[in-house]
């Protein structure tokens, strides 16, 4: 498998949308930018990420075979046992740096991040497994991204704080309506907009940290922004436009994490994950966010 290739499956453009994340986790939970865990939890969610990809194209191979011939099984650039080999390869590792960074001053990892991580893995299979017709895959997925924060940030706290289940609520609620429309990506059309609605649920959350903090209106002017355009996109429905809609909204989760670490005050992470916004959108030029 040649290096090209790899990235491409692994959908390499959409990783700062996990770092991000992972800011939110560990940040809210009392981290800081310089503490030396915070990469390490980058390169381990990372891992999780692309391995859950390379998964999602080795379960997918069926349905791809017929509606997305050019992907890298179905074309025959791959097989799929080595894809599913690299995937499953990939979640064991991202777990393995899960236990590194949460070890504690005894040695010993922290249970509840190692925990959180297998959940996560868990979650990241059981999607990709069962994700076609399945009427609760966009929770599912949603849950994934969920975990990542939550395991970011039980690796450098024993519990959670409330900002850190809120943030994860709200990232759920984008993950949700993004899914839903990722379902469907394949046929260039929507049908029921009602699931939609999830995606005001961050809305209605940054503007409640508004009220706290003001400065939180820029970013969530740039969130409101990335969600007009992306439901644009669906209401006009010309040719290309639900793919559209799709990696916008992946690379919106940056934004609505700029939005969260604005809330707490952390105005350095925050101008960070806007940049990741914009690093998103300029991979996703180079490698197809989905």
């Amino acid at each position: 498998m040649n290096l090209s290739l790899a990235l491409r499956l692994g959908r390499i453009s959409n990783l700062p949308t996990v770092w991000t994340n992972v800011l939110v986790g560990a940040l809210l939970a009392g981290g800081g930018l310089a503490d030396a865990r915070l990469p390490l939890l980058m390169v381990a969610m990372s891992l999780f990420y692309v391995g859950g990809m390379f998964l999602n194209d080795a379960f997918d191979r069926g349905f791809d075979a017929v509606h997305r011939p050019e992907r890298p099984i179905p074309s025959g650039q791959v097989s799929a046992g080595q894809v599913f080999g690299f995937g499953f390869g990939m979640l064991a590792l991202g777990l393995a740096g899960v236990a590194v960074a949460s070890r504690g001053p005894d040695g010993l990892p922290a249970w509840r991040a190692l925990a959180s991580g297998a959940a996560l893995a868990a979650a990241i299979v059981y999607y990709n497994a069962d994700h076609k017709g399945n009427a609760l895959s966009p929770l599912i997925m949603g849950l994934c991204r969920v975990f990542v924060v939550l395991t970011a940030a039980y690796s450098l706290a024993p519990a959670l704080p409330a900002a850190v289940v809120l943030a994860a609520v709200a990232l759920l609620c984008h993950l949700i309506g993004l899914t839903y429309i990722a379902k469907q990506e394949h046929l260039d059309r929507l049908g029921a907009l009602w699931p939609l609605g999830f995606l005001a649920v961050p809305v209605l959350y940054g503007l409640w940290l508004g009220l706290s903090v003001p400065l939180v209106w820029l970013p969530l002017a740039l969130y409101v922004g990335v969600l007009a355009f992306a439901m644009g996109r669906l209401r006009r429905r010309a040719r290309g436009d639900v793919p559209r809609a799709v990696v916008t909204l992946i690379a919106g989760m940056s934004v609505l994490d700029a939005v969260v670490l604005a809330g707490a005050g952390l105005w350095l992470p925050a101008v960070l994950a806007v940049v990741a916004f914009g690093l998103t959108l300029a991979l996703q030029r180079w490698v197809a966010g989905t």
